[in-house]
């Protein structure tokens, strides 16, 4: 059983926005901060943006401005709003809890392609 599902990727143009979801096989990870995090091709998997359980939320550079994450305690999801996306932004998107044992959350990630 996976206990995280990302959807939301797609095919959109330069300057487009999309909006990803991540939803979480049960609400114990309502009490866990959250990362949205991608991986393009041939590069290292890259910290995206974290929220707390609370809702505070922080921002790598890259994304800061641009990209908005948000979560919903009552669907167990957390989101990710993309804006303005460019083609550097085509990767593989995941989300993840920040606990211990991390590694044994990555999920199957959903696929964004930027492109004209």
């Amino acid at each position: 059983q996976a206990h995280f599902v990302e959807s939301g990727g797609g095919l959109v143009q330069p300057g487009g926005s999309l909006r990803l979801s991540c939803v979480a096989s049960s609400d114990f990870f309502n009490s866990k901060a959250m990362g949205w995090y991608r991986q393009a091709p041939g590069k290292n998997r890259e910290f995206l943006a974290g929220i707390t359980s609370g809702g505070t939320a922080n921002y790598a550079a890259a994304v800061e401005g641009r990209f908005t994450i948000s979560r919903d305690h009552a669907k167990n999801a957390v989101y990710l709003q993309m804006n303005n996306l460019q083609v550097e932004d085509t990767a593989v998107y995941y989300c993840n809890p920040f606990v211990p044992d991390r590694n044994n959350y990555w999920g199957s990630g959903t696929l964004v392609t930027v492109s004209a």
